[in-house]
C-alpha cells in the first residue's frame, strides 16, 4: 500500500536483506487467558514480589496511581513527572499527577475509529516540550493508522505521516524519540503478512522519522522511513544506556520475541517465527523467545541494566538482565496478579509505570480496571 509524509515525498528504495512475532492473543482459535478472581475486601489485589530480580533486587511492591481508564495503551510522561495516557477506544488522553490520584481528561483525539485492536494507541512528547508543547500521537483513522503532533491546549492535530494499513488486529501503535531525538514507529503486518517483506509498505516495520514526519536522513535506503523490516506486529520500543533499541515482536502460534534492532536489518516475519535460518545473514534471530501462551509482549521499557516487559496473555512483568548485546534468562514477575498488561514505562524517578488491559475485550475486568500501577525498581 502507497503511503504519504506531509513533509517529503517519500521515494522508497528497496532494502537490502541481512533477520521476529498481538500475537496467539490476536489470533482467532487461540484459547484466551486464565481466569483470575475479582479483587474484593476478600481477594484483595496482591502486592508485588519482594524476591530478587536478574543482576539486581527487582521490582519493589507495586501501588495504584489511578484506576477506572478506559483501555490505557500510550503512556509519556511530561517534563514535570504527571503523566498522559491515552485511552484506546474513548480517544481521550487523561492526565495522571506524579504522584497518583484521579486522572483528568487533557485532550480528545478527533478522528480515531476504534475497532478490534486499533485506537488510540501510542504516545510521545517531544525531546522539546518545554518550547515547542508538542504531543504526538499514533492511532487508527478511518481509512489508514497514522502519526499526529497537537498541544495540549486545543486545536487541530497536524498528521505527519499516514498510509499505514489498518485492521481488526497488527496495527503496531508504539512510537518513542530516541536517544537520537528522531521518532521511531512499531507498526504491524494488518492482517497481510507479505507487507513485512515489502520495503515499499511501512506496515510491519520499525519506522525512524523527523519530529516533522520525514524519513531521517541516515536510514537505511534513503528517502525511506523504513529501519528496519520482517515484523509482525511491534507494540514495544526501549532503548538501553549504550543506545541499543530493543523491540517486542507478537509470535502467531509458536514463539512471541524481544529484538535487537539494528538498522537495516531483516527480523524474519513471515519466513521465520521466533529463531530460524540465518544461512548468508538472511534474517536475524531474537535475542529472547517465549511461548506465546507465557506473553503476547507489549510494552518494554529499560531501567538500569534490566529490561522489562509487559505481557498480555501471560498475564506478567518479564524481567529480563541486558549484558550488552545478550540478554540473560527471564523472570517472571507478578503472575496472573493483576491481569493482563500492556504498558510500561520508566518515570522520570526511575520508577516503572505499567498499565493493565482487562477491558480489551479479552480479560477478566475486575473492581478498578483499568488501572495504573508504579513500582519502584531497586
Amino acid at each position: 500500500m502507497a503511503f504519504t509524509c506531509r513533509r517529503a515525498l517519500l521515494s522508497l528504495l528497496a532494502l537490502g536483506a541481512v533477520s521476529a512475532c498481538d500475537a496467539p492473543d490476536s489470533d482467532p482459535g487461540i484459547s484466551p487467558s486464565v481466569s483470575v478472581p475479582a479483587p474484593s475486601r476478600d481477594n484483595p489485589i496482591p502486592s508485588g514480589d519482594k524476591s530478587g530480580g536478574p543482576g539486581r533486587n527487582g521490582p519493589g511492591e507495586p501501588e495504584q496511581v489511578a484506576q477506572d481508564i478506559d483501555v490505557p495503551w500510550g503512556v509519556a510522561f511530561l517534563p514535570g513527572g504527571d503523566a498522559l495516557i491515552a485511552e484506546r477506544d474513548t480517544a481521550r488522553i487523561v492526565r495522571v499527577p506524579a504522584r497518583g490520584g484521579g486522572a483528568k481528561q487533557v485532550y480528545e483525539v478527533p478522528g480515531v475509529a476504534a475497532a478490534g485492536e486499533g485506537g488510540l494507541l501510542g504516545l510521545a512528547v517531544s525531546p522539546d516540550y518545554a518550547t515547542d508543547n508538542l504531543v504526538y500521537a499514533y492511532y487508527t483513522a478511518a481509512a489508514d493508522n497514522r502519526i499526529a503532533r497537537f498541544r495540549l491546549d486545543g486545536g487541530e492535530p497536524e498528521v505527519i505521516f499516514d498510509g499505514i494499513a489498518k485492521a481488526g488486529n497488527h496495527n503496531g501503535g508504539r512510537i518513542a524519540f530516541g536517544p537520537d531525538g528522531l521518532l521511531y514507529a512499531g507498526t504491524g503486518d494488518a492482517g497481510d503478512t507479505s507487507r513485512a517483506q515489502d520495503p515499499s509498505s511501512p506496515n510491519g516495520k520499525i519506522l525512524r522519522l523527523t519530529p516533522d514526519g520525514a524519513p531521517a536522513p541516515g536510514n537505511p535506503s534513503p528517502g525511506s522511513p523504513v529501519y528496519s523490516l520482517g515484523h509482525r506486529n511491534v507494540q514495544g520500543l526501549a532503548w538501553d544506556g549504550d543506545g541499543r533499541l530493543f523491540a517486542t515482536e507478537f509470535g502467531q502460534n509458536e514463539l512471541d520475541e524481544v529484538n535487537l534492532i539494528r538498522a537495516g536489518r531483516n527480523y524474519g516475519w513471515p519466513e521465520v517465527e521466533g529463531e530460524g535460518d540465518t544461512g548468508g545473514g538472511r534474517y536475524t534471530n531474537p535475542v529472547v523467545t517465549w511461548p506465546t501462551d507465557e506473553a503476547s509482549p507489549s510494552g518494554i521499557a529499560i531501567a538500569g541494566d534490566t529490561a522489562y516487559v509487559a505481557a498480555l496473555r501471560g498475564e506478567r512483568l518479564w524481567t529480563l538482565a541486558l549484558n550488552g548485546d545478550t540478554v540473560g534468562e527471564p523472570v517472571a514477575r507478578f503472575e496472573g496478579r493483576y491481569g493482563r498488561l500492556r504498558t510500561v514505562q520508566v518515570a522520570p524517578d526511575g520508577s516503572l509505570w505499567v498499565t493493565t488491559s482487562n477491558k480489551d475485550g479479552r480479560g477478566d475486568v475486575r473492581d478498578g480496571d483499568d488501572r495504573v500501577l508504579r513500582i519502584p525498581v531497586k
